[in-house]
């Protein structure tokens, strides 16, 4: 008689949000999935601190840890290879039954390196969830102690170091500039060209231990670093 060969069930990637900085933001549902896991994967920039894996600390530990690409680059091809070789790393794992969760920075579905490895695990035809997280720019509210939007008005979310935001300014909203560190310089001049430099305030490093806070953006320095957000009240207060 022939010996069956068990069949194993494949594994499920999770994506979670861990939230912008304090641990103490993590939600219960990430906290969960977290201590669920069979394997943690890490973004890995290639130097520097892993900040998300900082965020969720003792939750990570005696788990095994995946290190997935996420070079400081926009070269496409680069990218398109890092995104690649992720999927095919956690592919691998999903195929031994393994459950992944994928830390992000935040909320998975805002500016994340994560959705890109998501989509290419998708196409591969495993499962894959999403596990929303604390978004910087709320936390970044809560550290300024007051709303970004309130009535009917509008908000405009820019990744403020891709681009030339310009075009942004006649837009009738508030406005949230993430991942500003490199370009707050020129983002300040932009800002008091349009006469709303005295409507900004900025937070650094929000819910981390070296958060700084900054009610007038005009008194931050501009060497602050990439996890800066400005917040532009347009006509609140």
């Amino acid at each position: 008689m022939k010996e069956r060969i068990p069949i194993v069930e494949k594994g499920i990637l999770y994506g979670v949000g861990v939230g912008p900085g304090d641990p103490e933001l993590l939600t219960l549902k990430a906290q969960r999935i977290l201590n669920e896991a069979d394997v943690i994967a890490v973004p890995d920039k290639g130097a520097g601190e892993k900040t998300a894996l900082t965020i969720i600390g003792a939750l990570a530990e005696g788990k095994p840890l995946l290190y997935c690409q996420a070079p400081m680059t926009r070269d496409p091809v680069r990218l398109e290879a890092a995104y690649e070789a992720n999927a095919q790393l956690i592919a691998g794992l999903l195929d031994e039954g393994k459950t992944v969760a994928f830390i992000t920075l935040g909320d998975p579905s805002v500016y994340a390196t994560y959705i890109y490895t998501h989509r290419r695990v998708l196409a591969r035809g495993y499962e894959a969830r999403i596990i929303p997280g604390v978004p910087s720019f709320c936390a970044v509210a809560a550290a300024l102690g007051g709303g970004l939007c309130e009535g009917g008005e509008r908000l405009l979310i820019i990744p403020a170091s891709h681009r030339d935001v310009e075009d942004c300014l006649s837009v009738d909203a508030n406005y949230v500039f993430m991942k500003a560190g490199r370009e707050l310089g020129q983002l300040r001049r932009t800002l008091e060209a349009h006469e709303l430099l005295d409507r900004a305030s900025m937070v650094e490093n929000c819910g981390m231990e070296t958060e700084r806070v900054y009610p007038r953006f005009a008194d931050a320095p501009e060497d602050s670093g990439y996890f800066s957000v400005v917040v532009v009240k347009r006509n609140g207060e």
